[in-house]
């Protein structure tokens, strides 16, 4: 309804869907189109530049599925369960997605920098579909975080930094964060 109301074309899935992006997956099944982007809804003011930036990934024709990572220096958030953290390799290629602080910076002093990982996706289709084919795998299931299924079934996940920012509402206190930022804005 609320959809229809602005003029939106939407797609209601099916509740067996395992994770949002196996939701986008089967909204691909039925929706033309070559790049798909999944704003996740604990992300509800990503901001427009955000898309953009997932979506710039895909100039590199290799990229099947993309993803977006901040710096983090609060110690809280670094080791908050709910924050989701990335390292990559020299190309932006994720190495591993945790909800435990990654890297663990306990070596001799050495404070490598640390990023959360922003919840939004995007994927070519031909990807996609087959990435909703393949099952969900120990890793993705013990950390919650869905490219891990990709990257334990051989997959390349392409992060980009992004200096924009966005509030992640992982428990009840934080929607007082996003309700603060959409007032600000007047949009309440």
């Amino acid at each position: 309804e609320a959809c229809g109301g602005y003029g939106m074309d939407w797609l209601m899935t099916s509740k067996d869907c395992a994770t949002g992006s196996d939701r986008v997956a089967e909204a691909a099944e039925k929706i033309e189109g070559d790049l798909f982007v999944n704003i996740q809804g604990d992300e509800p003011v990503i901001p427009p530049q955000m898309i953009q930036e997932v979506i710039g990934i895909f100039s590199d024709e290799s990229v099947c599925f993309g993803t977006l990572k901040t710096r983090i220096q609060d110690m809280e958030e670094i080791q908050a369960a709910s924050t989701v953290k990335v390292v990559t390799d020299r190309l932006g290629d994720a190495l591993y997605f945790s909800r435990s602080p990654i890297p663990s910076n306990i070596k001799d002093g050495f404070r490598a920098e640390v990023f959360r990982h922003v919840g939004i996706y995007a994927y070519r289709r031909e990807f996609l579909l087959k990435f909703h084919a393949m099952p969900q795998t120990e890793l993705e299931l013990g950390e919650g975080i869905e490219p891990l299924r990709a990257m334990e079934n051989g997959c390349r996940v392409r992060v980009a930094e992004t200096r924009h920012s966005s509030i992640g509402v992982d428990y009840p206190e934080h929607i007082a964060r996003v309700t603060q930022y959409l007032a600000d804005r007047g949009a309440l």
